[in-house]
């Protein structure tokens, strides 16, 4: 298997708002697609398309789905950016007690998904 994880979707019933707070939190640029009643704003990892923010009237956004954690540098800025973008803290910063494991926490994004935040290191 060449790798496990093919794509994720993020639902969003503010696609625009869910837009600015993932570009925002996570200080990326999403490359936009509309056609017709569907709208996808990408992800992408060295060049490749791994999730997106996505808009259908059928896809609903949840708090008890699965749940993604992002990368991030600093865990106390980009939850900071959360909660200026209308978002709130659900798990606060937590170290995860296996060896050699980082840190992690669980936002609530715009849209009422739940949401995780990974970093390897804390920094001040």
């Amino acid at each position: 298997m060449k790798k496990l994880i093919a794509f994720f979707e993020i639902p969003a019933a503010d696609f625009r708002r869910a837009v600015d707070f993932y570009e925002t939190i996570l200080n990326v640029k999403l490359d936009v697609f509309e056609c017709e009643t569907e709208k996808m704003a990408c992800f992408t990892e060295q060049g490749e398309t791994v999730g997106a923010i996505s808009y259908a009237p059928d896809f609903r956004p949840s708090a008890a789905g699965v749940l993604i954690h992002f990368y991030c540098d600093n865990l106390e800025s980009t939850l900071q950016k959360v909660i200026e973008k209308g978002g709130s803290v659900v798990i606060p910063i937590t170290k995860i007690e296996a060896e050699g494991k980082g840190h992690f926490s669980v936002f609530e994004d715009s849209e009422g998904n739940h949401v995780g935040l990974y970093a390897d290191t804390m920094t001040k």
